[in-house]
């Protein structure tokens, strides 16, 4: 969450907005990837037989808007635990706390609309909280994550290079893991390692 950390809403007449990159990475490097994928991990493609792109900039924007206001938890009667309305400040200030979750500065929370994957638009002036969740939500179920999870832990855990059937194998299990539940890691950690290739 390095970037996340401290991201501030945008303020009117200057170039300060919020800062997109912890929103690249959550999607590109660590959920859903930068193209739609088959089940077996391969790229889908359009009629042209070009990869389809899973977001594009206005996604981007609006998971950045999603990331805003988060800091360190510590106590909001000590001012420099505050944003300062000119950049975030990152080092680390006394009271602050790096074992508890990150805390909500309501005032630095963009408020407006938020495009996300999907179609979906999240509501205006909404908790910061609660379109945290959403977004969240709105990742975890895109159809790209059990193929792109699958793909790249089979790659970490078993082979460098796995095929197309055994992805699609371990991407079914991590879509239903034989009692109906998505996204049971355990059970595909189990389907990586006890697959016959």
């Amino acid at each position: 969450y390095l970037s996340m950390l401290g991201n501030q809403k945008a303020v009117a007449g200057t170039n300060l907005r919020p800062d997109e990159n912890y929103a690249r990475e959550v999607m590109q490097l660590m959920s859903i990837g930068l193209v739609e994928l088959n089940l077996d991990g391969s790229q889908k493609l359009d009629n042209s037989s070009q990869p389809i792109p899973t977001y594009d900039q206005s996604i981007i924007e609006g998971f950045a808007r999603v990331f805003t206001g988060w800091k360190w938890a510590c106590p909001s009667t000590n001012p420099a635990c505050t944003f300062n309305n000119q950049r975030p400040e990152f080092a680390p200030v006394p009271g602050y706390n790096q074992i508890l979750p990150m805390r909500l500065y309501a005032a630095q929370h963009e408020t407006g609309t938020k495009k996300l994957l999907s179609g979906v638009t999240l509501a205006a002036n909404q908790t910061g909280e609660f379109d945290l969740q959403l977004a969240l939500d709105n990742i975890a179920a895109h159809p790209n994550v059990a193929r792109f999870m699958s793909k790249h832990l089979s790659q970490k855990v078993v082979t460098s290079n796995p095929a197309a059937a055994y992805v699609r194998r371990v991407a079914n299990v991590f879509n239903n893991d034989g009692t109906g539940k998505r996204g049971n890691l355990g059970a595909v950690v189990r389907a990586i390692r006890l697959d016959a290739e």
